[in-house]
């Protein structure tokens, strides 16, 4: 097995994946807490400057009390460094999150202990499974009435078809819920209850079940409790096997309460054991190891406006090898031009500070004026295409229009760039002249009228139209495909790649284009591979 050089091996990057309110943003922040990143956590459902959680820094975010953006923040940890990547738990926003785990080399899935296994948790799994990548599942909100342990732990195993292995266990549930055993390292530690935004302390701790500082510290019942429920752990579920984990085929199970604290301490040492460093990247010419020489990297998302006084376009890049360092030029193999990057940043949500240098798994972004695309790649010459960053077909389609129709070419220019960073899909008819916008989730509509208003100082209308959806359509035979496009010249559009669209009006008229046109393909999903 290669030896990965010392600043690689310490690397660990890892997205967060839920449903929506599972407490996703609420145990990134505590992350961060224990990490030493940030002082002071914000809570999304409190007033004023406190609402405003750490990680989700959109104005819509913070008024809607929801991620509908992918954030990146770094960290160091028991002399390792962390890249986490908290991504949007809301379906709506899932096409950001299925494009965040190509940049990811694992996963924490958060569960609500009174829900279990949620639609969206699914989805997400599966997005992980398609990669094999180790999970890591925790277990929130156990201060709250919950699922019995046992019952969650089978429902893991049963819904996702995964084996589980406690890595901790609770202490109670509810309002008796007094902190986590760890099963891993055979020990108690007792964290005093943190308010919401401070750091938690250790208190006590003892190690083994028969430390008789156990009986002194907890109450009679919770104690018998505890050891008796240990003991059926130990004797129902199988040992943590880190390879089963890394391969993508076991989840170490963690319980605790983000808001409280009370298992984070655990997941996060848990993570430093076992989550694996940089993993080699598939490309199209040959798969990219992290302990390789020249540097090589993908972009993956594309966010404009972070800072909206210089209307800013970054282009987060996940490295996949060699030795970044400021002020290097590299190849962008799209274009085939060199870029200077000499003001490339690292990431805590929305601040940021300029990157001296960064390694294999770092993400960092890349300030542009609209020159890369999601799915481009960078390196120091060699021609590569990164495989597996997807777009989604549209399952909602509208038009848009702005309401001052002097700003019609602003509008255009506004939907492009929303475009190029992935927030919808956008489609320009050969007839006619409107916009055809298209989304995953409805509620997308809503957050782009926003956005386009605020940032870009257009009002907009979403209006309903008669299609159904969008497909790609491709063939390797250039005659047939203009034959197809002189055909369908009033069902087509082009994406903002130029890429021909076909726009459907209904399912038969999907289905009869597809019968008249054999060898053209319709796609549902595509990759963006520049």
């Amino acid at each position: 097995m290669t030896t990965l050089p010392a600043p690689v091996a310490r690397r660990r990057t890892f997205a967060i994946i839920s449903h929506p309110d599972a407490g996703k943003t609420t145990l990134t922040e505590k992350l961060l807490l224990f990490g030493g990143a940030i002082q002071l956590a914000g809570a999304v459902k409190s007033r004023g400057e406190q609402r405003r959680a750490h990680s989700d820094w959109m104005k819509v975010e913070r008024e809607r009390g929801i991620s509908v953006t992918a954030s990146v923040m770094t960290f160091e940890y028991a002399e390792k460094t962390f890249n986490l990547l908290d991504t949007p738990g809301h379906e709506d926003f899932s096409e950001d999150t299925y494009r965040v785990l190509t940049a990811v080399d694992s996963a924490v899935m958060v569960i609500d202990a009174a829900r279990g296994i949620q639609a969206q948790t699914r989805k997400l799994f599966e997005v992980c499974r398609l990669r094999d990548m180790p999970i890591t599942t925790f277990i929130n909100k156990m201060d709250r009435e919950a699922q019995d342990p046992f019952d969650l732990l089978d429902e893991i195993e049963q819904t996702l078809q995964i084996e589980v292995t406690p890595a901790a266990w609770p202490i109670g549930m509810g309002s008796r819920f007094l902190g986590c055993y760890d099963l891993l390292n055979d020990q108690l530690i007792l964290m005093d209850k943190a308010g919401r935004g401070e750091k938690p302390h250790q208190t006590e701790t003892c190690k083994g079940l028969d430390d008789p500082k156990l009986d002194e510290l907890l109450p009679a019942d919770a104690v018998a409790e505890l050891r008796e429920q240990v003991e059926m752990v130990r004797g129902l579920c199988p040992k943590f096997d880190l390879e089963a984990y890394l391969e993508g085929n076991m989840t170490p199970v963690f319980f605790g309460s983000a808001i409280n604290s009370f298992g984070v301490g655990e997941l996060l040492k848990g993570l430093v054991t076992h989550a694996p460093p940089p993993r080699p990247q598939p490309s199209i010419e040959r798969e990219i190891k992290p302990d390789e020489k020249k540097v090589s990297g993908f972009v993956f998302k594309i966010q404009a406006n972070m800072d909206p006084k210089h209307r800013d376009r970054i282009a987060f890049l996940r490295l996949c090898s060699g030795h970044f360092k400021r002020g290097m030029k590299l190849r962008h193999v799209r274009t085939d031009k060199q870029i200077a990057l000499n003001n490339a940043v690292l990431f805590l949500a929305r601040d940021r500070e300029l990157a001296e240098e960064a390694w294999a798994g770092d993400i960092i972004g890349i300030p542009n004026h609209g020159n890369l695309h999601i799915g481009d790649a960078l390196t120091e010459g060699e021609t590569l295409h990164f495989k597996g960053i997807p777009s989604f077909a549209p399952e909602h389609l509208q038009a848009a229009r702005p309401v001052d129709p002097m700003r019609a070419k602003h509008l255009g220019r506004a939907l492009q760039q929303l475009a190029e960073e992935g927030a919808a899909a956008v489609f320009k008819p050969r007839v006619g002249s409107d916009w055809i916008v298209g989304v995953v989730g409805v509620l997308q509509f809503e957050v782009l009228a926003d956005r386009i208003r605020t940032e870009y100082d257009i009002p907009v209308r979403f209006e309903p139209t008669s299609l159904i959806t969008a497909r790609w359509v491709d063939t390797k035979d250039d005659i047939l495909m203009k034959k197809f496009i002189r055909a369908n010249e009033a069902a087509l559009a082009d994406d903002h790649r130029g890429d021909p669209v076909f726009l459907a009006r209904n399912a038969w008229h999907l289905d009869r284009a597809g019968d008249d046109w054999p060898d053209i393909n319709f796609l549902a999903t595509k990759e963006q591979v520049a």
